[in-house]
């Protein structure tokens, strides 16, 4: 079966307390919003109509989609002064970055949830790269290193559904094999400062203010 090579074996719970998540507690981070796209939204549905039969995993519904960038931190631990000077800061930096282009194809099961690769990753790291340096700007370096988020190991990707119980992964890997879909290509122009929750074992964000990045791609 075609990207099994990025599959795990069990999947576990995505929705564990996390350490200093509570209900009702709201967090700040940098991503990507992705619903605005109909043809990334298609490609996520076709996937989706497949993991349905599947009750351990919760899918993700267009408007909460987002490719994962960088944490910022707790609101209750980030003076809404600092918040106001972190946008300008983030506007500034990412003014100065190619805009990226990213392809989303076929989806991998990982421990947590089954998602979208968005490759080339290296473009998007560049934004990413803009973007903790902007939080280092303000918040301090150690901020950054506190974040979910860290410097090394990243992996860009939407994600399609997250588990919500220990699973084996391989039956969902073969319902995704399945599925026939053209890959989606898409210039990702602009980056949210989101404020979000996560009591409905889901992300759902209250504030998503768009900040543009700069540099138009060539060609």
């Amino acid at each position: 079966m075609p990207g099994l090579v990025e599959h795990v074996d069990e999947m576990q719970d995505h929705w564990w307390w996390r350490p200093g998540w509570r209900a009702g507690r709201h967090f700040y981070a940098c991503h990507f919003v992705m619903g605005g796209s109909a043809d990334l939204v298609e490609l996520v549905h076709r996937y989706q109509d497949e993991l349905r039969r599947f009750p351990g995993l919760d899918l993700i519904p267009a408007d909460w989609l987002h490719l994962t960038m960088q944490g910022v931190g707790f609101v209750d631990g980030v003076a809404h002064e600092q918040v106001t000077r972190l946008e300008r800061a983030i506007r500034e930096r990412i003014a100065l970055v190619p805009v990226p282009l990213a392809t989303f194809h076929q989806p991998v099961v990982r421990p947590e949830a089954v998602y979208l690769p968005a490759r080339p990753s290296t473009p998007i790291a560049a934004v990413r790269d803009a973007v903790r340096a902007a939080i280092a700007d303000i918040l301090g370096a150690d901020n950054v290193e506190l974040a979910p988020e860290h410097a090394q190991g990243y992996r860009p990707h939407v994600s399609v559904a997250y588990s919500n119980s220990a699973q084996p992964a391989e039956p969902i890997a073969a319902a995704l094999a399945t599925v026939t879909a053209e890959p989606v290509t898409l210039a990702l122009r602009h980056v949210a400062l989101l404020e979000f929750h996560r009591d409905a074992r889901m992300y759902q964000w209250s504030r998503a203010d768009q900040m543009p990045i700069g540099v138009e791609p060539r060609g």
